[in-house]
């Protein structure tokens, strides 16, 4: 199987588990390195971050939800997000490259129609494709997903939904359908 077809695989799985709808946003980090057998940060490849965007993409745009991709240490993890789906963020100035914000960073700046690099988001769900370290990006309460495969390529990736915060201790009563 394709790297795409594997990451539309994946995500299919992903949205339908962790209930995302129109308007959600899916962070995404991703070692291309790891992906093809390298290790991380050591052998960035285009050609396999298009594969990856373009399996990515294909699923959440068809549903309306928001890509929301990381770029590498040396961007500092910023995020490469649609501007609105962020309207009222800071943006920085930065254009993310191949070997300084990785290449999935890069391709999706180039791809997306207005691009708007950002320091941080709150995301609802995440996949963290070479364990590259997502978690500052999720909303604060953050449920581990797993799904049937755990590789794209040969990196490992993780999964992460959210759900709003319990609050209000024994007798509080929650919304059986937002845990």
């Amino acid at each position: 199987m394709s790297i795409k077809n594997e990451c539309i695989s994946v995500i299919e799985e992903l949205v339908s588990k962790a209930d995302l709808g129109k308007g959600s946003i899916l962070v995404v980090g991703c070692s291309t390195s790891e992906v093809v057998g390298s290790k991380i940060g050591t052998n960035s490849d285009p050609d396999t971050a298009l594969e990856i965007y373009e399996g990515i993409s294909s699923v959440l745009n068809e549903k309306g939800i928001y890509l929301a991709v990381q770029c590498c240490e040396h961007l500092n993890r910023a995020i490469v997000v649609e501007r609105s789906a962020v309207p009222f963020a800071e943006a920085v100035n930065v254009v993310p490259q191949k070997k300084a914000g990785g290449s999935l960073a890069t391709v999706a700046y180039e791809r997306f129609k207005n691009p708007v690099v950002i320091e941080e988001i709150r995301a609802d769900a995440g996949i963290d494709i070479g364990l590259t370290l997502i978690g500052m990006h999720l909303k604060k309460v953050a449920v581990p997903v797993r799904l049937s495969t755990n590789k794209i390529g040969n990196a490992l990736f993780t999964c992460a939904r959210t759900r709003p915060k319990f609050i209000g201790g024994e007798r509080a009563v929650y919304d059986k359908d937002k845990m």
